[in-house]
């Protein structure tokens, strides 16, 4: 089977067709779920690009990863993607970013520059496409074609409306995975990550003029200042955080959003039909997700922060053309770190035993079996205050209380802050995470859930080992 790992930074959930969206248009998307199985309601374990991205590659919850923020390295002992992707016997290409940081012990010296970022590739990757933060490459090729583009990744992404959509970043992208394909026998592994629809919110080309923004849905509002708790304050007024105020602004900001989902949907039919040319589209595993979402206004944020689902409910397709599970879609609570060990059991290969996810195989197959009851996803905003020196381990903890963990059932969703506070959200009463719970016992009950969650995905890196003339592998078979 050929392997086809797309990622689409900062895609909602339910920001798709497929997904019941009423204007949005992603034919191709609708066709991997026509093709495939959805899966309705998918997280991701964490935000932003980084920490969400780890999880994902890793199988592992962030409470193991430990990549906590943009520029928190990943720890070399753990497998991810493409490690797995290798002993399956691939060679595993990227074209794009996959945001994971070099990891300190890995270094050449104190002043190895790869310390200086965290625009590293995930160990075990070939290169297609390398796409840095700066977007170089992509910038040099608009300017070559004549553009005039600004210095710095942002303006010329927010450029995109002027310019033609064929020469946008995802088309760019998908320019050297055509070419790369051409040149390649069957059997290949390749990991398309793109950045839209990550901001800026600045569509390409017609895509910018796709949707009116009075056609676009408003947002749910924040509630009012006496009920939120003091990360909501803090993130609303972080500006990069706090949504427009203005219903225009707000509506063409969305409008620019579902534009960039149509585009890049756009790009992924392309590869779709190079790959359909080859007679390969029958013989290609396809997976789709994102690292995070968007708050796109909603409770009066945008991009991702904070504990409320619209940063990490994310879409999830699966299609694999030998099963016959087509069109289907699964309501159970699914994660990104059940990725991994799904496409183990797909491929064929051991599942690292690192993996905190469970393989969805299962689920697909309609067999019975003992299933989460809810979705876990954890934020951890130490960033906000990390670069005050005077803070420092063992002796000032305070940073380490810079975070939550959310769990989200189907009738309640409990919020554990680090400082020992909490919120908890009657969702049977009101879905919109804006009405709280009154009943002392549902909200125990809510905690308890997820003290036994966390206990249950503690780290156990050597904890199933037990020194002792016995231990398993300690003597030859038949002695």
């Amino acid at each position: 089977m050929n392997v086809l790992f797309v990622t689409l930074d900062q895609f909602r959930g339910d920001s798709y067709a497929a997904a019941g969206h009423p204007l949005v248009e992603t034919p191709t998307l609708d066709r991997i779920a026509r093709e495939g199985v959805r899966l309705e309601r998918h997280f991701s374990q964490s935000a932003p690009c980084s920490p969400g991205r780890a999880a994902l590659y890793t199988g592992t919850y962030q409470m193991n990863n430990r990549v906590v923020s943009n520029g928190t390295p990943l720890s070399a002992r753990f497998e991810n993607v493409a490690t797995v992707a290798r002993s399956a016997g691939y060679d595993p290409m990227l074209f794009g970013y996959t945001d994971q940081g070099l990891d300190p012990n890995q270094a050449e010296g104190f002043d190895d520059p790869r310390l200086d970022n965290y625009d590293g590739i995930l160990p075990g990757f070939s290169v297609g496409l390398y796409m840095p933060e700066s977007q170089a490459g992509w910038i040099q090729y608009l300017r070559a074609k004549g553009h005039v583009v600004e210095n710095g990744w942002a303006p010329a992404l927010r450029g995109e409306p002027e310019r033609p959509a064929e020469d946008s970043l995802s088309g760019f992208l998908t320019n050297r995975f055509v070419e790369w394909l051409e040149k390649q026998e069957s059997g290949w592994f390749a990991h398309l990550s793109y950045l839209r629809p990550h901001p800026p919110y600045a569509a390409a080309g017609g895509f910018s003029k796709m949707y009116d923004p009075a056609d676009v849905e408003l947002p749910i509002s924040a509630v009012d200042k006496d009920h939120r708790h003091p990360i909501h304050e803090i993130a609303l007024a972080v500006n990069a955080s706090a949504a427009p105020t203005d219903e225009g602004e707000m509506r063409r900001l969305r409008a620019q959003y579902y534009g960039m989902i149509s585009e890049v949907d756009h790009q992924l039919g392309r590869v779709i039909s190079a790959i359909d040319e080859r007679g390969e589209w029958e013989e290609t595993l396809v997976v789709v997700t994102s690292d995070h979402g968007d708050q796109l206004g909603d409770h009066g944020l945008i991009e991702k922060l904070g504990f409320f689902p619209q940063s990490y409910h994310v879409l999830g397709l699966w299609r694999d053309p030998r099963d016959a599970h087509a069109g289907t879609s699964i309501s159970a609570f699914s994660e990104n770190v059940d990725l991994l060990p799904t496409l183990c059991d797909s491929l064929g290969v051991p599942e690292p035993v690192q993996c905190d996810g469970r393989s969805l195989l299962p689920l697909m197959n309609g067999e019975s079996k003992e299933w989460r009851t809810a979705a876990h996803y954890e934020w951890d905003f130490r960033e906000f205050w990390i670069n005050d020196h005077t803070r420092r381990w063992p002796g000032d903890r305070t940073l380490s209380r810079q975070n939550l963990a959310v769990s989200v059932s189907d009738n309640i969703s409990y919020v554990q802050f680090g400082d020992g506070s909490f919120k908890c959200f009657d969702l049977k009463a009101d879905p919109t995470w804006r009405t709280e719970c009154d009943d002392a016992t549902r909200t125990l009950y809510a905690a308890q859930e997820q003290l036994v969650w966390r206990q249950e995905h503690l780290n156990r890196d050597l904890t199933d080992m037990l020194l002792r003339p016995d231990r398993p592998g300690r003597w030859p078979e038949g002695f």
